[in-house]
């Protein structure tokens, strides 16, 4: 009997420590959590993402990562994405369609009293340096810009991922550094040619007549006519914004910046380019293929004597009074 009631107590207590085991033990269910207290209500984010940034807290010093989400960012990106690519077409490919009909309508312009045999000197040594320095830098910082906005859709297909990853790592490293050649290039210019580049009452009649470059008259001009004293300015302005746009990017958050301000630089750095890079090509026509003679000025630092009477014949008045009483006095025998 005494070894039966051992035998129930055993089980007894058995019973009950799997009992407390049970009870003890967590349950498998998921917690509940009441999303009206401490959790964050899925309107609440919706109506984040329409009035601002989804900001967490983080605990580096950097407190700008701790933005989550950037709702301008989306407009930035579809800027980038479309409509600064159809600005960058529309712009740079129209121009060309123009050019491509104005030479097959107009034609070259001509010497029309033929090359005389002699030249003058119309810029100097340190001038035409200057101008392919600035020249240079800008075709580069063009390519290398343009880039980024057309790379991806013209030269990744044909690169592949790896080799256009790395021409586009080297293109910025180029684009950034040649700024610094770029800005030193234009303002060398600015101090070089503003004192021959103000307007004057020749330069309103010059556009009046078309400036030889409609029809077959050829008004009167100094060293710079009125079309390349707009150029000039245009130039200027043109590059000034670049630049300062530009800086602001390559060293963004100084100077009080926010990611509002390095956005719109951007798009204000993208949209200039793309007008400036449209406008050089219209240079660059008129100075080879769109007029004889004009690609020697640069190219050679002299002009002939027939090209220069016809384009700034008062120029050459300019240059006998200065110290010759005939052109032979201060042009040469062309070689």
């Amino acid at each position: 009997m005494a070894k039966l009631i051992a035998q129930l107590r055993f089980i007894a207590g058995a019973l009950a420590l799997a009992v407390l085991v049970a009870v003890a033990a967590p349950t498998s269910a998921p917690a509940q959590v009441n999303p009206t207290t401490s959790a964050v209500k899925e309107q609440q984010l919706l109506n984040a993402l329409q009035g601002g940034a989804i900001s967490g807290r983080v605990s580096i010093p950097d407190q700008k990562s701790g933005n989550l989400i950037q709702p301008g960012g989306r407009d930035w990106r579809q800027f980038h994405e479309v409509t600064l690519v159809w600005i960058g077409a529309i712009a740079i490919l129209g121009m060309v369609a123009l050019l491509a009909i104005f030479y097959f309508w107009r034609g070259p312009v001509r010497i029309e009293a033929g090359r005389s045999g002699r030249t003058m000197l119309r810029f100097n040594g340190f001038e035409r340096f200057v101008h392919w320095l600035t020249a240079t830098c800008f075709i580069v910082l063009g390519l290398t810009g343009l880039n980024i906005t057309f790379g991806k859709r013209l030269l990744l297909p044909v690169m592949g991922p790896e080799a256009f990853a790395t021409w586009s790592e080297y293109a910025k490293l180029v684009h950034n550094y040649l700024s610094f050649g770029f800005t030193i290039g234009v303002i060398l210019m600015f101090l070089m040619w503003i004192s021959v580049n103000f307007p004057n009452a020749t330069d309103a009649e010059w556009i009046k007549r078309g400036g030889g470059i409609v029809g077959k008259d050829h008004p009167p001009a100094s060293k710079f006519n009125a079309g390349q004293k707009l150029l000039y300015w245009l130039v200027m302005l043109g590059a000034t914004a670049m630049i300062v746009s530009g800086y602001m990017l390559m060293f963004p958050f100084y100077g009080g910046m926010t990611l509002a301000n390095i956005e719109l630089a951007t798009v204000f750095h993208g949209v200039v380019a793309m007008l400036f890079v449209a406008m050089i090509l219209a240079h660059i026509y008129l100075g080879t293929l769109g007029m004889e003679g004009a690609f020697e000025a640069m190219g050679e630092g002299t002009v002939d004597v027939n090209w220069a009477k016809q384009h700034h014949s008062l120029w050459v008045e300019e240059e006998m009074n200065r110290g010759a009483s005939d052109p032979k006095a201060m042009a040469r025998p062309a070689e």
